[in-house]
């Protein structure tokens, strides 16, 4: 069946509508209703990088650029042919590619034995045979790594957790396996793939040739800081034909980097001077951001004739590239690469209005149930101070097909209708969740912190509310009393995981504590 998002928009909206109608919350206004996820339009966050990448994308197309995939394993040869003398200092830099070699395995009289006692009984010889012909064609590269393990059970009859068993304590040759290093690398920068591209294409296409490629490349850093990761993406592409010339990366530069922001420019040249590019055309691209100022963007340069000769290319060729976490870094306003990259694993963050957005109600009552929370709450406000033995009857009307009154009363002689507590309010400030009366004690926290939108009131008689409707469904009145608070869950509220899990790691506190002394009962009308 086929998704559409439209569809699904009008329905939710609608949704949100209809129970919105059915009783307007006493808690929370629709525009941010926390009560009720159900209802809720989530804004999605995008990946900075990716992000990135996709404005980068967008915009190469616009320019007229085909999009290309380059190779992304590259033989140790292709160095050499690009850099020359200078390959050595650049493979310094590379990952080569390795694996396991297959180990040639023996089988004698012991091996055979543990294989016995391991699957059970003894192994016939033409168990026995089929078995060396199997561990013979993995040698030989016959049989996948991945099917060894189907194989040898297949051969000895037997299931594959008894195979792995014998793999572990019969050929230790398994076991003791080394990774052996081959010629093939992981491509270290963008140019690598670009030669090898060219060099296939251009006297088969229509020229100028103009291709762009976003894509991983890999550098084996000493050591992953703040400005550079072992792995980043390299926003990078060509333009050949017989006019290029320097003013074509000018151009390319000023018509990319601008859809980011910048505005003015200024072309430096760069004292790398790679041995692929011409000399003195390897120019770095510095951009001048309303909010960064002049920072380096990007880097280009003509390539070598000598390099492309090398390809079989024959028509001048003009190379931009850029790091794509270094423009992420900038717009974003990140100062730590690997924080952006990684965000799982640095230490989240959260403000104030993240955590208010995290209270929430621990029981919630039916949409039609948010008019008696509200009917309460206009009813216990007035009376707070009556003496009891007191009742005021809050509410009447149909629950599950059963007529029934609600009442907010004090049953003990000299006690106040609410407990002091009852008008407290949510608010958090400075990462911690506090509940606070309207007083001049508080009022720095009135002013200062984000309110959760809940009062003690209206949060326990959101909960009694929703102990009502589950008595009325079996016929029954019930008493609900809220006595002393202590922990969040004794006025019914719950604080997501996430959110205690910031408060705890940061020394915040949660702090709802107040005597709430509030009774609402219920009963069936006859």
């Amino acid at each position: 069946m086929r998704f559409d998002i439209e569809e699904f928009k009008q329905r939710a909206k609608e949704d949100y509508e209809a129970a919105w109608h059915a009783g307007p919350s006493v808690l929370t206004p629709p525009s941010v209703d926390r009560t009720y996820p159900r209802l809720q339009y989530r804004c999605a966050t995008p990946h900075p990088v990716f992000a990135t990448i996709q404005k980068l994308r967008e915009t190469y197309l616009a320019m007229g650029f085909d999009e290309a995939e380059n190779p992304i394993i590259v033989d140790e040869q292709e160095v050499y042919r690009q850099f020359g003398p200078e390959a050595m200092a650049v493979l310094d830099r590379v990952f080569y590619l390795g694996g396991l070699p297959r180990p040639n395995v023996g089988i004698g009289k012991d091996q055979i034995e543990k294989i016995s006692g391991i699957i059970g009984r003894q192994v016939s010889e033409e168990d026995e045979e089929a078995l060396r012909k199997t561990l013979h064609a993995y040698k030989k590269s016959e049989i996948d790594g991945d099917d060894l393990t189907h194989e040898l059970a297949a051969v000895l009859k037997t299931d594959d957790a008894l195979v792995v068993e014998i793999l572990d304590q019969v050929f230790p040759e398994f076991r003791e396996l080394k990774p052996e290093s081959g010629r093939q690398t992981l491509r270290s920068h963008m140019t690598s793939g670009w030669f090898q591209t060219l060099g296939s294409i251009w006297e088969k296409v229509p020229h100028p040739i103009m291709l762009f490629s976003i894509d991983r490349c890999f550098r084996r850093e000493q050591a992953e800081d703040a400005q550079r990761l072992m792995s980043y993406h390299s926003a990078s592409c060509v333009v050949a034909g017989e006019d290029v010339t320097m003013e074509d990366g000018k151009a390319v530069a000023r018509a990319l980097l601008s859809s980011f922001g910048y505005t003015d420019f200024e072309f430096r040249p760069d004292d790398k001077r790679s041995k692929y590019y011409i000399p003195d055309t390897q120019t770095e691209v510095y951009a001048s951001h309303p909010k960064h100022g002049w920072v380096e963007v990007a880097t280009f340069g003509i390539y070598s004739p000598s390099s492309l000769a090398g390809y079989g290319i024959g028509v001048p060729v003009m190379n931009l590239g850029l790091g794509v976490e270094r423009l992420a870094m900038i717009s974003s306003g990140s100062n730590d690469v690997r924080e952006m990259c990684f965000p799982q694993f640095a230490p989240r963050q959260y403000s104030d209005s993240d955590l208010a957005r995290a209270v929430s109600l621990e029981k919630e009552p039916s949409a039609a149930g948010r008019q008696i929370v509200s009917a309460i709450c206009d009813v216990a406000l007035p009376n707070a101070t009556a003496i009891g033995p007191c009742s005021f009857k809050a509410w009447e009307g149909e629950i599950s097909g059963k007529n029934i009154s609600i009442y907010v009363e004090e049953p003990e002689e000299g006690a106040k209708l609410l407990g002091p507590a009852c008008m407290n309010e949510i608010f958090v400030q400075n990462g911690s969740i506090l509940g606070v009366p309207d007083t001049e004690k508080f009022a720095t926290v009135r002013k200062e912190g984000v309110p959760a939108g809940l009062s003690f009131l209206q949060a326990a008689a959101a909960g009694a509310v929703e102990s009502i409707e589950i008595a009325a469904m079996c016929g029954e009145g019930t008493t609900v009393q809220f006595k002393m608070a202590r922990l969040p869950g004794d006025i019914n509220l719950k604080i997501a995981p996430y959110a205690m899990r910031y408060i705890t790691d940061n020394n915040r506190k949660v702090d709802v504590r107040g005597p709430i002394f509030l009774t609402i009962r219920s009963e069936i009308n006859p």
